[in-house]
């Protein structure tokens, strides 16, 4: 999480504010990383219900790909004018979660199942995002600029999708779902 909370936010080129801010999420108040990753789940809930298993198998890649590199190329224009890793930059946000929504890919059975699992990855995503666990912390505070933004969400994204991939295969969404029959 950044540091920079408070930085006056400079006059910045619009193209990188509205991709950086996750076309203006990041300036809500209250928990801008949190809402971002939000948004980006329901994205891909909207995703889910719209495309077939492999076509949206193939948009997840796409986003989790050209997030990362979008994201490192406009957090490192947006630091020039808004100081390193702002608040309101939260497409690391968006990043990390469609990341985690890969342990949703390809779910044979309801629909119930896929989306919980991502809504379960969503969550993991932004504990890890927050506490900053397992070398997460060492990342944001090590490796500078635009990469060094993405990374710390490349690495809780990724403990999010191992975590949810176990939940997944230990069959506990079911096992709860039957439990709540």
């Amino acid at each position: 999480m950044s540091n920079n909370n408070n930085h006056q936010l400079g006059e910045a080129p619009w193209l990188h504010v509205v991709i950086s801010t996750g076309f203006g999420v990041g300036f809500w108040p209250w928990g801008p990383g949190t809402l971002g990753g939000f948004v980006a789940l329901l994205i891909w809930i909207a995703l889910y219900f719209t495309l077939s298993p492999i076509w949206l198998a193939v948009a997840t890649v796409l986003l989790v790909l050209t997030t990362l590199l979008v994201g490192v190329w406009t957090d490192n224009v947006m630091e020039r004018y808004w100081g390193e890793d702002p608040r309101t930059v939260i497409i690391d946000e968006y990043f990390g979660t469609w990341m985690a929504t890969l342990a949703a890919l390809f779910v044979d059975g309801p629909s119930y199942v896929a989306i919980s699992l991502a809504t379960i990855g969503f969550v993991l995503f932004r504990i890890i995002d927050i506490t900053k666990p397992l070398g997460c912390r060492w990342v944001d505070r090590h490796i500078h600029g635009g990469w060094g933004c993405m990374l710390d969400d490349a690495l809780a994204g990724f403990y999010a999708l191992c975590l949810t991939l176990i939940i997944r295969y230990a069959g506990l969404v079911e096992s709860v779902h039957d439990l709540l029959s």
